[in-house]
């Protein structure tokens, strides 16, 4: 595994964020990666993520030695592994990393893994994901049962409010329906912005298709 480069000057340098998946830091290099990191951390297929995991070296039709990291590997539940990186805009790294991500696509497939750009998120949902990261430590599932009584109120869709009151006072409920809507417990729309209005409803633990970047 190689370290993330420090670049004097940059505003962002390298960070860990605490994965609810692992229960331990991934490394990150940037603000893009940690972004992508959120919404792969809310998803139930992914069973482990580490940063930059593997140096890829090969020779150019040049015959020049060339080498490539990815930021990212993701695993999932199957056994399947996903090699990434994760652009701050669709043509980020310019031409070499454009060139580096048609060899890794190759090479991973060779390896029976695939090899993804994942690009930005819309603004409003990447405003939502990193609202709702902030309750994915287990500590806001609350009291014992009202993590069960959230998500039970919601067996019918409500508008959040709505329901949280339901269960009783919001200082303390909010929190855990702002984890079950991370765990994907609960669901609702990521498009729009968050708010006490917004319709949510139980989904017995599948995972919200609006937060998922595209890859290309």
């Amino acid at each position: 595994m190689s370290a993330f480069p420090v670049v004097p000057g940059r505003r962002w340098g390298p960070g860990l964020w605490w994965s609810a998946t692992t229960g331990r830091h991934v490394a990150s290099g940037s603000q893009a990666m940690r972004m992508q990191l959120m919404v792969l951390d809310r998803d139930r297929r992914v069973v482990g993520m580490a940063g930059r995991p593997v140096r890829v070296v090969w020779r150019g039709e040049s015959g020049r030695v060339r080498s490539w990291v990815p930021q990212l590997f993701v695993r999932y539940v199957d056994g399947a592994g996903m090699l990434a990186d994760c652009p701050s805009h669709a043509g980020g790294g310019g031409q070499r990393a454009l060139s580096a991500a048609a060899v890794m696509a190759e090479a991973c497939a060779q390896v029976g893994f695939v090899y993804w750009r994942l690009e930005p998120l819309d603004e409003v949902v990447e405003a939502n994901v990193k609202w709702l990261a902030g309750y994915r430590h287990p500590r806001h599932r609350g009291r014992p049962g009202l993590l069960e009584a959230v998500v039970d109120v919601f067996a019918l869709p409500l508008p959040l409010i709505e329901g949280v009151a339901a269960v009783g006072d919001p200082i303390e409920v909010l929190p855990a329906a702002f984890h079950a809507l991370w765990a994907g417990l609960l669901v609702a729309s990521l498009e729009v912005p968050l708010h006490g209005h917004v319709v949510v409803q139980a989904e017995g633990g599948s995972k919200p298709d609006a937060v998922c970047g595209e890859a290309g």
